[in-house]
């Protein structure tokens, strides 16, 4: 009987790991531009983004948006974005990622009050879609294609 990886890597999908943070987050590492980050993987997020930080962190052209984010963190939050982004996670990439930027302080603060590490960013739904994703919760591994 194939296993689920097996059977996923036949299919062309690439195994990415995520940790379970203290907070209960999904943490998947990954790399925009070549520089490494961490990042919660929220399927309830319908775009990636970083914050404001992550405009030098990784070397970012950032555009101004009218768009208004919301989210936990409250709405009507100032964006900015930023295309033709290269976006690796694992063996998985792509160099067409979107972001938008915004001020994630209050994910951090979040985290620090369990004693969890900051985060760079949040890998969203349009990747998810994007890459047909299927998360094996038991095994702590996301598959991309």
């Amino acid at each position: 009987m194939d296993t689920l990886q097996s059977t996923l890597k036949n299919k062309g999908y690439k195994r990415i790991k995520f940790k379970i943070s203290k907070t209960q987050h999904l943490l998947l590492k990954g790399k925009i531009n070549g520089i490494d980050g961490h990042f919660i993987l929220d399927t309830g997020a319908s775009n990636s983004c970083v914050g404001f930080e992550g405009i030098n962190h990784f070397t970012l052209l950032a555009a101004d948006s009218d768009t208004r984010a919301a989210g936990a963190g409250g709405i009507g939050m100032v964006t900015q974005t930023s295309v033709k982004n290269n976006l690796k996670l694992g063996r998985w990439s792509t160099k067409k990622l979107a972001l938008v930027i915004f001020d994630m302080s209050h994910v951090n603060q979040a985290l620090q009050q369990y004693k969890a590490k900051p985060v760079h960013g949040i890998i969203g739904a349009d990747i998810l879609i994007k890459g047909k994703a299927i998360i094996d919760y038991n095994n702590f591994c996301l598959y991309l294609k």
